[in-house]
């Protein structure tokens, strides 16, 4: 089975683009992230704390905070990391793959994981926030790091 002459002379052949793995982490993050709702939701119907109907339009009743606090953060992980994805693709498209920019790439996965564990966990507001403002701070500096490489 051979490859195409087109992959043997891309500058990033297949298994070079590895701004995707922490891309996919991310992906997986979200998943974990959607299977505890699932699993909360599940629970808090089968324990009488919320009724089948509410999810019909999400209103009627108070969601539980069992439930609501995996809704509210997958919501969030829909919300800034869409820039993350922005800046990997941005970089792998304009063949950005330096060393500081995959140490970003997962640093900013490493903090929206604690994040997510803070938040769905002990949900303790102060390290909740520390771990939020991290995330920020790293896909920033992804960010720029992104635009330098791509003027230089």
């Amino acid at each position: 089975h051979a490859r195409p002459a087109a992959y043997d002379d891309a500058p990033h052949a297949p298994g070079k683009q590895v701004m995707v793995y922490p891309m996919f982490a991310l992906v997986l993050l979200t998943f974990a992230v959607l299977v505890i709702l699932f699993r909360a939701r599940v629970a808090a119907v089968r324990a009488g704390r919320l009724p089948v109907a509410y999810f019909r339009l999400y209103q009627g009743e108070e969601e539980p905070e069992s439930t609501r606090k995996p809704a509210r953060h997958l919501a969030n992980l829909f919300e800034t990391p869409v820039l993350f994805y922005v800046a990997c693709l941005a970089a792998m498209i304009a063949h950005v793959d330096s060393a500081p920019m995959k140490l970003l790439a997962w640093a900013y996965v490493a903090a929206r994981a604690v994040h997510a564990f803070v938040h769905i966990r002990g949900n303790r507001l102060s390290k909740r926030m520390w771990a939020y403002f991290a995330s920020l701070l790293v896909l920033l500096a992804q960010w720029i790091t992104l635009v330098i490489a791509i003027s230089l």
